[in-house]
């Protein structure tokens, strides 16, 4: 069991029959009155996030998430399939279980799929990929101090902004949590 007053960014536990994680907490003892925790918790399966209070003897059940690496291999209307590196089966997951990051997801790339009592809930994706820019203005020389940047189309459909002297075809690396421009590849 997890107490309220053990929380840390990150644990996932069971409460009410929904599976939550701690995206912030704080522990606060005021000068009258007894200590809690205030914390921000989000539901994994639906994306929610709340903002509640805790005593800090409260306990939880533990939640373990699983978490899978699979190969994306292909969509098929709503669906997107990956490829189980250990049993070798195709599982379909509906696109709106997928995330705002997975435009930058190639067909054929390792994903890390994110289950709870074998229910999908989310992929995650590389922290970083190198993908090939298809479409942008010509580059530029020159004006480099202001950190002028231009849109940009992926290979995989995704737009990014990137730098005046990113031109097509021209590989680079992109963060997937944030969205943003790395490096040339």
């Amino acid at each position: 069991m997890i107490s309220a007053g053990d929380f840390k960014n990150g644990v996932t536990f069971d409460m009410d029959g929904n599976v939550f994680q701690i995206v912030e907490f704080q522990h606060v003892k005021p000068g009258k009155g007894a200590a809690f925790v205030r914390a921000k918790i989000k539901n994994v399966m639906t994306g929610t996030v709340l903002e509640r209070t805790f005593n800090p003897t409260e306990k939880f059940p533990p939640a373990y998430i699983e978490r899978r690496i699979m190969q994306y291999s292909y969509s098929e209307g709503p669906l997107r399939y990956f490829l189980d590196s250990e049993t070798y089966d195709m599982v379909p997951i509906d696109e709106h279980k997928l995330g705002d990051n997975f435009k930058f997801v190639k067909e054929e790339m390792e994903v890390k799929v994110l289950l709870y009592k074998g229910v999908v809930f989310g992929v995650e994706p590389p922290n970083f990929v190198e993908l090939l820019v298809t479409e942008t203005d010509p580059g530029l020389k020159g004006n480099t101090a202001t950190n002028a940047t231009k849109p940009a189309v992926l290979e995989t459909g995704a737009q990014i902004k990137v730098p005046l002297f990113v031109n097509e075809g021209d590989k680079i690396r992109i963060d997937t949590r944030t969205g943003e421009y790395m490096e040339r590849a």
